[in-house]
This record gives structure tokens, C-alpha cells and sequence, in this order.
């Protein structure tokens, strides 16, 4: 039996204990309050360090017969365990995390080796590990803050898919990064309320649905954002199932994307692919860390 714990951060910091790729006790959570959304992005990289070493010090303890890895998924591009841009994060660039993280749990007497990654790549992950599939491609989108691309197996490069250029217009420059149309820019959570300044991203949403012609013609970009960048994916890396989480899932209208996807993929052989939402929850990223640091064992 291998244990590992994974930890991942989004909007808050989850950890949990996996026992052959199985949630083995329950997950804990910062803020406890799942309607604080703001405080990580205040917060220093050392004492966001000091909650996750906590939090596995206390899965560490219950675990039956040690615990082989750690992983952590964190957003951003990350290297060698090195955070090196996040920009939904920006406290935790540069920061050597799985060294300090290492650091910090060496001092709790725990000296399992440390996996980084991309939080993204932990969703694919762990759909890979839940659906057995850990030997075929999978490709995910997570809809939130930030926008994040996620792909199993692993394989070296920056994959930051939320970045992915999809308008020329000169105007979209609500990117957290800077970057001018992007694809944050258009589905992030903060972009939306930049764009609006008078609306929470629900009630854009809620009012495309009342008939305001504004709304209404921004969650139509909304769903070409998204299919141009899916798009471009199919005809870089071939058709195969996508799948869609994360916090702003409920706004996704799948119909709308799939038409939108069919106007942009016109090439037969990549017309195979698939589309499916997935509920968010913490358990599916947790179980991709800790696979991810598993196998990064053996690399």
C-alpha cells in the first residue's frame, strides 16, 4: 500500500491522505469557511507554507505506516518545484516551495520527498486516476479566478492554457498577467468584474438570462473564448474528452460550447471529441497531487 498526502491550493488550501489513490480520511480545509474567497491572495508565501506543513502534520500522524510522498498543486507554471509565475498568486513567485515546503516538514519530523505541480494538472490527474485512465490523454479546464488547462500524462512544458491569445481586439486587457487577449481575460472571475465594475459574475449570468443585451452578448464571447482555446488544443495535440470544473462550471452552457467548438473544428479526423462537466470538489484534485507524487517517484 502506498500513502501519500496531497495538498492543493486554489481559493483556499485543501490536504488530504490518499491510500492507493483513495481518499483515506478526511480532507482538511483553510479558511474554514468555504464563502472566504480573498484571504490566500493577501497572505505571505512563509506562512502559506506554515498551514500546508501543519495541515500535513496532522494527516501524517494518523497515517498507518508513514507516508511515502507529498504532493502540492499550486497555480501557475512550475518547474523543479520551483513556482515560477503565478499570477493569481503572486506572493509564491520564485519561491522554491517544494524545497521550503521540505524545509518546514523536516522540522515535524517528516522527510517524505516533495512534488510540485501545477493545480490544473492535478484535476487531470486525478479524472485520470478516478475514471481509470491513467494511460489514456486527459485534458481539463478549470473555470474559476483564474483559468486553468490541465493535461495527464505529464510531459515537460509550460501549459498555461488560460494564457492561450484568443481575440486580436486591442481592448481585452483585463488578464491578470497583463497579456492582452487573453483567455483569462474574458472567463476569469476578477476579468469579469473588472469588465463590468458594477456586477458579480452570477448576476452577468443571471441577467443574459433576463434578456440585457450586454450580458447577453458577453456570454456569448464568454463561450467562444472557451471554444477557441479548446480548438486550438484539438488541433495541436488531436480530439480526445475534454472536461470542464472548477467554480464557474455552473455558468457553462455545454450545448453553446459544443456549437460553437463545431464552427472552429471543420477537419474530419478531429471531429472525435468530447465534452463532459465535471462538479467541483476538492477530492478529484487531492488524489491527482498525490498520484502525481507517486509516480514522480519513479522519474
Amino acid at each position: 500500500m502506498t500513502t501519500a498526502i496531497g495538498v492543493v491550493v486554489t481559493e483556499h488550501i485543501t490536504a488530504g491522505r490518499l491510500e492507493d489513490q483513495r481518499l483515506a480520511a478526511r480532507a482538511l480545509r483553510y479558511p474554514a469557511d468555504p464563502e472566504t474567497h480573498t484571504e490566500l491572495a493577501a497572505m505571505p508565501a512563509d506562512a502559506l507554507v506554515e498551514i500546508m506543513a501543519g495541515q500535513i502534520q496532522t494527516l501524517a500522524a494518523d497515517a498507518r505506516s508513514g507516508v511515502d510522498a507529498i504532493g502540492v498543486a499550486v497555480p501557475g507554471i512550475v518547474r523543479h518545484g520551483v513556482v515560477e509565475e503565478s499570477p493569481n498568486l503572486p506572493q509564491i513567485k520564485g519561491a522554491r516551495l517544494a524545497e521550503t515546503l521540505a524545509e518546514a516538514l523536516a522540522g515535524r519530523n517528516i522527510t517524505a520527498p516533495v512534488h510540485v505541480g501545477n493545480d490544473a494538472d492535478a484535476i487531470a490527474a486525478g479524472v485520470a486516476a478516478t475514471h481509470g485512465q491513467l494511460n489514456k490523454l486527459t485534458r481539463v479546464w478549470t473555470l474559476g479566478n483564474g483559468i486553468g488547462y490541465g493535461r495527464w500524462p505529464y510531459v515537460e512544458g509550460v501549459w498555461e492554457g488560460g494564457h492561450i491569445t484568443v481575440t486580436l481586439d486591442p481592448k481585452e486587457r483585463y488578464c491578470g498577467c497583463g497579456g492582452v487577449g487573453h483567455l483569462e481575460g474574458i472567463m476569469g472571475s476578477r476579468a469579469m468584474r473588472l469588465r463590468f465594475l458594477d456586477m458579480e459574475p452570477e448576476e452577468i449570468f443571471a441577467n443574459a438570462r433576463k434578456g440585457d443585451a450586454r450580458c447577453h452578448e458577453f456570454v456569448d464571447l464568454w463561450h467562444r473564448a472557451l471554444a477557441a482555446a479548446t480548438a486550438s488544443f484539438i488541433h495541436l495535440a488531436g480530439p480526445g474528452r475534454f472536461y470542464f470544473t472548477g467554480h464557474n462550471v455552473k455558468f457553462l452552457d455545454l450545448p453553446l460550447l459544443r456549437n460553437q467548438l463545431e464552427t472552429m473544428v471543420r477537419m474530419s479526423p478531429l471531429q472525435s471529441y468530447s465534452l463532459e462537466i465535471l462538479p467541483p470538489d476538492d477530492e478529484t484534485a487531492l488524489i491527482g497531487a498525490g498520484v502525481s507524487a507517486i509516480r514522480g517517484l519513479a522519474r
